[in-house]
């Protein structure tokens, strides 16, 4: 049993030091999660620096809000019908829980430019498309309309105008004659799952 106890210590302190390591990330989301699922897979790897600490939706029928008890990771359910007080509110839950990095990953709510400028820096988003083309919604759909030969997704930094900021990382694929708005999503959301972990890790290396 002595033997043993040595063991767990020795387990115990070597988990502490990686996870002293790991840069504390909170993933805003107010869907499926796909993304969210796909960076806390990424954050278990010893190769990534980060750890997902706190993941925040605007909605409660956000189905990827299941992963919260599936990986035992906070959640906060913001409501957002005050701009001002729900700024102040993440802004507080983000400091409590030693949040660097905001990760927002199909959260559909813009987030004001007060929080922008509070958190300058620190925010990141995917976006389905080889921005600065198709900013904003139904980018598959507008792709296809307009007989792209290419389409894809960027990770870019937030800033207060939509889908403007600095990129961190593209990547693109073809388009096929036979694919619509919801083949081209499906193969997109492929890619987003490459980049979006390497994204990350390319800022924090």
């Amino acid at each position: 049993m002595e033997k043993l106890s040595k063991e767990e210590k020795k387990l115990y302190l070597m988990k502490k030091l990686i996870g002293c390591k790991k840069t504390k990330i909170a993933v805003f989301i107010s869907g499926k999660g796909s993304n969210l699922k796909n960076l806390i897979k990424f954050s278990k790897l010893a190769s990534y620096p980060f750890t997902i600490n706190l993941i925040i939706s605007n909605t409660s029928k956000a189905k990827g809000l299941k992963y919260s008890k599936q990986f035992n990771i906070k959640k906060k359910i913001i409501n957002y019908d005050n701009k001002l007080k729900t700024d102040k509110k993440i802004l507080e839950i983000l400091k409590e829980n030693k949040i660097k990095l905001i990760c927002l990953a199909g959260f559909m709510k813009i987030l004001s430019k007060n929080f922008i400028k509070n958190f300058n820096g620190k925010i990141i988003n995917i976006h389905p498309s080889l921005l600065p083309k198709y900013k904003g919604l139904n980018t598959h759909y507008r792709a296809i309309k307009n007989g792209e030969r290419f389409a894809g997704c960027s990770v870019h930094y937030v800033t207060s105008k939509l889908d403007s900021g600095k990129i961190i990382l593209q990547k693109k694929i073809k388009v096929s004659k036979n694919d619509n708005h919801i083949s081209l999503a499906k193969k997109v959301l492929k890619v987003e799952h490459l980049i979006y972990p390497d994204a990350i890790k390319k800022i924090l290396n």
